[in-house]
């Protein structure tokens, strides 16, 4: 999944570009890029057992750094049609789930 998102931020980027809050220094082209850098860093980090316990640290780090877009599309979104919204509300409870996991994967690799 981590390795996935991340090629898509170097194939698709102007829906993630959409999403990077205002108030971050630079332009949003370089945010998606440095974010695709870091889910594909984080996705080689968890997936080799020497690294595995940092990678899936960095993760959690990275689940919840990403956090404020996931808030800014859900608030960009609130008067798209109802599909649209949902995906876009669902992503905020999912960063939950996504953060528990990476720290299961990091106790897990001591």
């Amino acid at each position: 999944m981590l390795a996935g998102m991340g090629i898509l931020h170097f194939l698709a980027p102007r829906p993630f570009d959409k999403i990077v809050p205002q108030g971050l220094p630079g332009g949003p082209r370089t945010w998606t890029y440095l974010s695709g850098v870091a889910e594909l860093a984080c996705a080689a980090a968890v997936a080799a057992p020497r690294t595995r316990r940092l990678g899936a640290l960095a993760t959690a780090g990275l689940f919840a750094a990403v956090f404020p877009a996931n808030v800014k599309m859900a608030v960009d979104w609130r008067d798209r049609p109802a599909p649209l919204r949902t995906v876009a509300y669902a992503r905020l409870p999912l960063q939950i789930p996504l953060v528990l996991w990476a720290l299961k994967v990091a106790r897990d690799a001591q």
